[in-house]
């Protein structure tokens, strides 16, 4: 219900009502201020909740720890939207810290967390991504904020038994180029990402630069596991060495690799508005959001 839920009306909701409901998106973009639609004491009426969708500024410790509460059905799926704004307005000082988390992942063992992170700082990510989180799906979509190697290497670390989707979505208009996750690192950290989450299935890049030979090693990492490969032309960039041969066209090549390793043929996404994730940011959350929880 966009635009239209207040802070009170869940609390006009009756018992029965809320004792029966199942589903529950509840997201704040449009009130100004550290204005909060649920707290933990209205959650606690929800004892059938199986998916949850808020914006991460509200999901605090309180929270998580009425979801644990063994009066509680087991949660499955739990969607986070986390917004630069949102920050700025509500800080991030009751968020649930690691001992929360696991204490919810006792009570609802197949819990699954889906996170869009909106123009996040890095650091602000690094204090979020609590190595319990349960993390099935992350998106990043940055304006002004790119997001770091540092980051993406934690992901791959902490949640390699879990990750199946990781989009990465850059829109910053920077006349010196694309940000390289790579700089200054042995390895770089989408090729870690695919070698370590051996469960990735849809990996999508826009506005980061890709080298034409790590996207090579992440297909044949991954092989047919990974489902969607989606990475704009613009994205790619090919070193010296591979300019430089004569006898080979890299671009030509490097679809011929891709497309070895996938085991199926692949090309690059020659326009930014063919990607499967192009559209206005929350508008893509409420749509992952509901597919993310279809059949719970």
């Amino acid at each position: 219900m966009l635009q239209i839920v207040t802070p009170t009306s869940l609390s006009s909701l009756s018992n029965p009502i809320a004792n029966s409901m199942e589903h529950l998106s509840l997201l704040d973009n449009h009130i100004p201020g550290n204005t909060t639609l649920i707290t933990a004491v209205e959650l606690e009426r929800f004892v059938n909740l199986r998916s949850l969708a808020l914006d991460f500024c509200d999901f605090t410790a309180e929270m998580a720890r009425v979801l644990a509460d063994s009066n509680h059905v087991p949660l499955h799926r739990l969607s986070l939207l986390v917004h630069s704004v949102s920050i700025m307005h509500k800080s991030l000082d009751s968020m649930p810290e690691d001992e929360n988390w696991k204490a919810l992942t006792r009570n609802s063992t197949n819990l699954r967390v889906y996170i869009m992170a909106f123009d996040v700082k890095s650091d602000d990510m690094l204090r979020i991504l609590k190595p319990s989180i349960p993390l099935e799906r992350i998106h990043f979509d940055s304006y002004i904020t790119c997001v770091s190697g540092a980051v993406v290497d934690l992901i791959s670390r902490q949640y390699d038994k879990f990750l199946t989707h990781f989009i990465l979505m850059n829109d910053v208009i920077d006349m010196s180029g694309f940000p390289d996750l790579s700089d200054n690192r042995n390895e770089d950290p989408l090729v870690l990402l695919a070698w370590r989450c051996t469960r990735l299935s849809l990996l999508a890049v826009h506005g980061y630069t890709v080298w034409a030979h790590n996207l090579i090693a992440i297909a044949r990492l991954r092989g047919s596991d990974l489902k969607v490969l989606e990475v704009t032309e613009e994205s790619i960039d090919f070193d010296q060495g591979e300019l430089a041969d004569q006898d080979v066209d890299p671009v030509h090549n490097l679809i011929e690799q891709v497309s070895l390793g996938l085991g199926r043929p692949w090309h690059a996404v020659m326009d930014i508005e063919l990607l499967s994730v192009f559209t206005e940011p929350t508008r893509h959350f409420y749509r992952e959001m509901q597919s993310f929880s279809e059949g719970i």
